[in-house]
């Protein structure tokens, strides 16, 4: 029997309970394990194409078909001014989308699309366009190019005399675009470029990294921005139409 003394200390024997141990489950393979869960749990589902596609082709709630603005294969509408998507850099148009939904980037017809979109949904988007064939100058109309056009030196060789990098100095060569966050220029419609170097100088719109665009396009003329913005849209034509 353990009998206890008025001072409180105990004649008891101490604990026959088995002494705590540190977690050691397979050393470094179980600390792999969990970690790599930790990472599963944590990271973003995958973007799925496909979702993307029908999304593009039937909408959702509250948002209409991508397609009704921006073309059967992303290809934009020239007419309308709505720009073309196939091909962009997927985070590109992920973050479009989602400055759209924040109300960073302002557009009274995107805005409230992709704050219908959830994240998953812009995601898929994002991706189904980056996955379709991008702009190429083979596909495009060609006429005699005119290297020596106002558009053509500004977008090959900018104006250093005003301090205007070459469009395509940031956008790849033939304004072809950089993955992840330098969009393609070349087959834009020139009403859609023009109408973004005008936001720009507006402020209208200020979703560019460090304000890089809103610095170029303070810098041009009208006639500037007229003549890029018809360059970029087929360089091939050499800023004329066919």
């Amino acid at each position: 029997m353990c009998l206890q003394a008025d001072d409180m200390s105990t004649n008891c024997p101490p604990s026959r309970r088995a002494p705590v141990r540190p977690f050691q489950g397979g050393g470094r393979s179980a600390w792999r394990v969990l970690i790599a869960a930790a990472l599963l749990l944590s990271a973003p589902a995958r973007a799925d194409p496909r979702a993307g596609a029908a999304l593009a082709r039937q909408g959702a709630t509250g948002a209409p078909a991508c397609m009704a603005c921006h073309g059967a294969r992303g290809e934009g509408q020239a007419a309308a001014g709505f720009p073309r998507l196939a091909g962009q850099p997927q985070a590109y148009l992920l973050k479009q989308l989602e400055d759209f939904a924040s109300g960073q980037r302002k557009s009274p017809q995107m805005e409230p699309i992709a704050r219908a979109l959830g994240t998953r949904q812009r995601r898929d988007a994002a991706e189904y366009y980056a996955s379709l064939p991008a702009w190429s100058a083979e596909a495009a109309p060609a006429a005699p190019p005119s290297p020596a056009g106002l558009g053509a030196r500004l977008a090959t060789r900018g104006n250093w005399d005003k301090g205007l990098p070459a469009c395509f100095a940031c956008h790849g060569r033939d304004g072809t675009g950089i993955t992840p966050h330098f969009p393609a220029l070349s087959g834009q419609p020139s009403a859609y470029t023009r109408a973004q170097l005008k936001a720009w100088q507006a402020g209208t719109r200020g979703n560019d990294p460090q304000g890089l665009m809103k610095s170029v396009a303070d810098r041009m003329t009208d006639a500037e921005v007229d003549a890029v913005s018809l360059y970029l849209e087929n360089p091939a034509s050499g800023g004329r139409r066919p």
